[in-house]
């Protein structure tokens, strides 16, 4: 029936959370296959930030991300290279584990365990009765499974199907620019993520565990693109100092071949009243898919995995488990847009880093 046990889970998705997932489930004694779009395992960019709520999970389930990792702290600074400072805040509030994606998603597909992850398996949609499950992979084969969770992103496949009306958005007029570049002659001594006072622009650097740098800038209210994405963050760095302190950014920009400059509009998925149907859950992205500009939507997508565990892992049932799981993370995400628009509306560069901390505070602390 079907609020009976779980033994089989299909995840639609081998990303972070996706994979993160199956190594949940798979420590509940829950058979699991990842399926995977993608002909490997891989991820897009250099690093990632992880919150402390997202490591706490990660221990709970053995995956050793320190390993993969640094630990760094999110201070911003204003375009005259001063600390922006939050005395409301302390220094718990700022601390995070920058960890190089590959490696944690190298980590994560091994905690798996590779005979458990299909690769070139895109979920093509589901159908579901009271006894199962059964999945459609876009090569016209079929699987059948107790639970199917959705993890495939922003673009979800399996959203679409559940909650139909709700493809990702864009978030108006915010666009973002990123590259990695080894740059060895460039000193990099520190990281650094800077707040302009103007044209609503913020961007920054930091060192990958790899010895690379990632760098980004972002604007909200940006105009449509109307030059080189190299001209564009060149001229958005200049935005970002005042000239009176070694900003690296314009360097590391300059430093940059234009073909390895990702530009891209920022997609949003519109907020959700439901996540979940009688033998179907959405996490992460595919559920939330929010702005970077808090850098917390990997945190919260792996928070999402611990508490789907907890609840399976009870005697309620699936569907029971399901329902305790929608109701815990719906209150969660309202309150994180509302905390994530106060961060994007702000006027002042110190009102964006207190506002910021303020984020980060609710996010490990709940208040």
């Amino acid at each position: 029936m079907g609020d009976g046990a779980v033994t089989r889970a299909i995840i639609a998705g081998g990303g972070i959370v996706g994979l993160t997932a199956g190594r949940a489930l798979l420590q509940a004694g829950i058979e699991v296959l990842v399926a995977e779009q993608a002909g490997a395992i891989r991820a897009a960019g250099a690093t990632l930030g992880l919150w402390g709520n997202a490591v706490r999970v990660f221990d709970d389930l053995d995956v050793d991300v320190r390993s993969v990792g640094r630990e760094a702290q999110m201070y911003f600074h204003g375009t005259s290279g001063e600390l922006l400072k939050t005395p409301e805040f302390g220094a718990e509030d700022h601390r995070y584990l920058l960890a190089h994606r590959a490696s944690l998603n190298n980590l994560l597909a091994e905690s798996v365990g590779y005979d458990n992850i299909r690769l070139e398996a895109a979920v093509a949609g589901f159908e579901e009765d009271q006894d199962r499950v059964t999945i459609r992979f876009s090569d016209g084969s079929t699987e059948d499974a107790d639970l199917l969770i959705g993890a495939d992103g922003l673009y979800s496949k399996v959203r679409a199907q559940l909650f139909p009306g709700t493809e990702a958005l864009e978030h108006a007029g915010h666009r973002a620019w990123r590259a990695i570049v080894k740059a060895e002659h460039i000193d990099v001594p520190g990281d650094r993520l800077i707040v302009g006072g103007r044209h609503r622009t913020r961007g920054g650097y930091v060192r990958a565990p790899n010895g690379a740098v990632f760098w980004l800038l972002s604007q909200f209210g940006a105009p449509a693109p109307a030059a080189s994405a190299k001209q564009e963050c060149l001229t958005r760095s200049a935005w970002l100092t005042d000239g009176t302190w070694d900003c690296k950014l314009t360097e590391l920009v300059d430093a940059t071949p234009e073909q390895d400059i990702l530009r891209n509009q920022i997609m949003v998925v519109p907020p959700l009243n439901r996540w979940v149907s009688q033998r179907v859950a959405l996490i992460g992205d595919s559920a939330h898919a929010m702005s970077p500009h808090i850098t917390a939507g990997a945190s919260l997508g792996v928070e999402d995995v611990g508490v789907l565990r907890d609840k399976l892992s009870s005697d309620a049932g699936l569907t029971t488990a399901l329902k305790q799981y929608e109701a815990d993370r719906l209150p969660r995400y309202r309150q994180s847009a509302v905390l994530s628009r106060a961060v994007e509306v702000t006027e002042t560069p110190e009102d964006f880093a207190r506002n910021y901390a303020a984020f980060s505070h609710w996010l490990l602390t709940g208040r």
